[in-house]
């Protein structure tokens, strides 16, 4: 029987559902400073009895508190602390390098940091932060983890149990940006807007899903992108003031988005913003072939009519490997 879940179902709801799926798990989350949905993903699955949680994080003095409070309600889980900035792609082959060497056993790779409607600026490799950040850090991560954790899943020849998650974090802010493929850092600025950037990331990793699902689902790897929801008392959000989610507004009312002009934001608290990260790490019903890559909301994979034609597309979802690939100089072959 599947379980019906809501926009007010809490995290450890979920998490309990599933906790013979998420004990005995390896899990790697990055973005997990204390306040954000990251850290409270970390501890709401703890309880459950993963073996390993392995928190990857700009700052590493934050992610420890994290790891002090998993052991605090789960003392017999290993937790593990490693850097990760995912502005500078030489800091993020530092970071893949060192968690290949923590451990090349990973079940959940859930990719959560992020930064919202930031003022224009770009990474150290020259690229919009926001899309820098977003997508292309967590590409470049995911690519290079990727080749050792399928190989180190079929040791001895016998395949794991369960397929290799991999959660994309993006959200509902899809809807006011695609890719814009020959111009992603806006004019180097001069046609900038924040939202329209948010846009282009969180589209960006919602195709980012789409393709890992078509190149690898075949070789036991499942990928879901999906949105927490509007999550106020969070790091990323709390920085959002009413004239923020007024814009919001107005920029729904431009691009033709009615469902959002009169109800942008239903707010959650944090414990419901994490179930669908909960859902997305572990739920079985994510393991059949038809909805791998799907986009998820309140706990459910999100009918696709909803789903804009560019955050879905397969033809989008190549060129965006392809342009990825370019912007980190490397290219990833499945």
């Amino acid at each position: 029987m599947t379980t019906t879940y809501t926009a007010k179902t809490t995290g450890e709801a979920v998490a309990r559902d599933s906790q013979t799926r998420i004990a005995g798990r390896t899990v790697l989350v990055t973005g997990t400073s204390p306040g954000g949905l990251g850290a409270a993903f970390a501890t709401t699955i703890a309880p459950f009895g993963p073996t390993h949680i392995i928190l990857a994080s700009h700052n590493v003095v934050k992610a420890e508190h994290v790891a002090k409070d998993i052991a605090a309600v789960a003392p017999a889980v290993k937790t593990s602390v490693v850097k990760l900035d995912l502005s500078s792609q030489a800091q993020v082959r530092e970071a893949a390098a060192e968690i290949l060497k923590i451990s090349t056993h990973i079940d959940i790779l859930v990719n959560n940091a992020a930064v919202m409607a930031t003022s224009y600026g770009t990474t150290v490799d020259g690229i919009e932060q926001q899309f820098g950040t977003n997508h292309i850090g967590h590409f470049l991560l995911t690519n290079l983890l990727l080749p050792k954790l399928l190989e180190a899943r079929t040791q001895g020849g016998v395949p794991a149990k369960e397929p290799l998650r991999v959660v994309n974090v993006a959200s509902n802010g899809f809807r006011f940006g695609w890719v814009r493929y020959e111009d992603i850092n806006f004019g180097d600025g001069t046609t900038y807007e924040g939202w329209f950037a948010y846009g282009q990331s969180k589209s960006a990793n919602m195709l980012f899903s789409r393709s890992l699902a078509e190149k690898l689902g075949n070789r036991g790897v499942v990928s879901v992108s999906l949105h927490p929801g509007v999550v106020i008392t969070t790091n990323l959000s709390r920085s959002l003031a009413m004239e923020d989610i007024s814009e919001m507004g107005v920029l729904d009312r431009k691009l033709g988005n009615r469902s959002y002009w009169d109800n942008v934001a239903n707010l959650k608290s944090t414990a419901e913003g994490v179930a669908t990260h909960v859902f997305a790490a572990f739920d079985a019903s994510l393991d059949a072939p038809e909805v791998n890559g799907s986009y998820l909301e309140d706990s459910h994979v999100e009918d696709v009519g909803n789903v804009k034609s560019w955050a879905r597309d397969s033809v989008d979802a190549e060129k965006l490997w392809k342009l990825s690939e370019g912007l980190v100089s490397q290219n990833f072959d499945y």
